[in-house]
This record gives C-alpha cells, structure tokens and sequence, in this order.
C-alpha cells in the first residue's frame, strides 16, 4: 500500500525498509509473524463482516502515519513523497511563525544557554590573557618582599653602624675632655 501510495515500486520500499529499519521502527512500524499475524488477521476479518480467502504470508508490515511520513522523507524519486516534504516543511515554517509555549521555551533556553557559554568563553580567554600577567605579578611580590627583607637587613646593620658610631664618638670626646682635664 505505501508503495501504490508514493507511486513507486514495491521493492523500493522493501529495501529502504531493510537499510532504515530501527529508524522506521523508532517511528511506529511494526513487522507481525507468527501468533500476532494470525491474531491480527482474525480480528480484520471479524471487523470486516466479510469473508475472503488470504493469501498465506510469512509476515506483515504496518506502518503507523508518522512511519509513512518518515519513508516520505527518506524516498528520492517519489513525486507524492517530494509533495509530503514539502507540505512538511510549510508546517514547520508556520509552526515557527506562531511560536507556542514549546518554542518559546526553547527559544528562551537557547538564548540563555548561548549566553552562557558565551560568558564562559570569554571568562576562559580573560584567564588565558591574564594568567602570564598573574604569574609576573607573583614573581615580582615575591621580589618585592626580598628586597624588603634586604632592605630590613641594611637598616638592622645601619642602626649597628649607628650606634658604634656613637659610641666611637662618645670614646672621642672621653678621650679629648681627659686630655683637656690634665
């Protein structure tokens, strides 16, 4: 039926089937065998009120809408599944036209998602472009201090240098008040 549908030939579909089958099947198509066949068949037939003899088959595929939407977009060289597209791609585009309570939510969530990564770009590159300057920042305190400490030194031998001078000059005058005294 989906391939009368999509006017192409019945081995088009079989095959795209087998290449996108977890796809299709991701999206509502379901292969029957065995006890499901049977009960399947069972139950058209009682729907139907109608008793025709069926061909014996192995296996049925059923398609739910959203499956034949996606073998619509993934057949090539199928006027009606190009026709499909493109009326689902107008959908989309007058979906986002009028954007809902979804759309804006996610619109939102981009927005601020973008913005954060945004910030955490440039917050990465600032610590990039500052991370020599805080390591010759680093070097040079640690520079500072020593010479600090060597400042200390100096001043701490000054004040040594200080007081010997003082007490050479005190000695002096000892010594020259003594010779005066005599």
């Amino acid at each position: 039926m989906a391939a009368g549908y999509f006017g192409v030939d019945a081995e088009a579909i079989k095959k795209l089937t087998q290449r996108h089958r977890e796809e299709l099947e991701s999206n509502g198509m379901t292969v029957l065998r065995g006890e499901a066949l049977v009960g399947f068949e069972r139950d058209i037939m009682s729907l139907s009120n109608k008793s025709y003899p069926q061909a014996l088959r192995s296996n049925l595929t059923l398609l739910s809408r959203r499956a034949v939407l996606n073998i619509a977009m993934l057949l090539r060289d199928s006027d009606v599944a190009r026709r499909v597209r493109v009326h689902l791609l107008d959908v989309e585009a007058s979906a986002r036209a009028e954007p809902g309570v979804l759309e804006r939510y996610v619109t939102e969530l981009a927005a601020t998602t973008a913005a954060r990564v945004a910030c955490e770009v440039v917050e990465s590159r600032i610590d990039a472009r500052l991370r020599p300057h805080t390591d010759v920042i680093g070097a040079l305190s640690v520079k500072v201090t020593n010479v600090e400490c060597a400042v200390a030194g100096v001043q701490d031998a000054l004040a040594g240098v200080r007081q010997e001078l003082a007490e050479l000059r005190a000695e002096r005058w000892i010594r020259l008040y003594r010779r005066r005294c005599r």
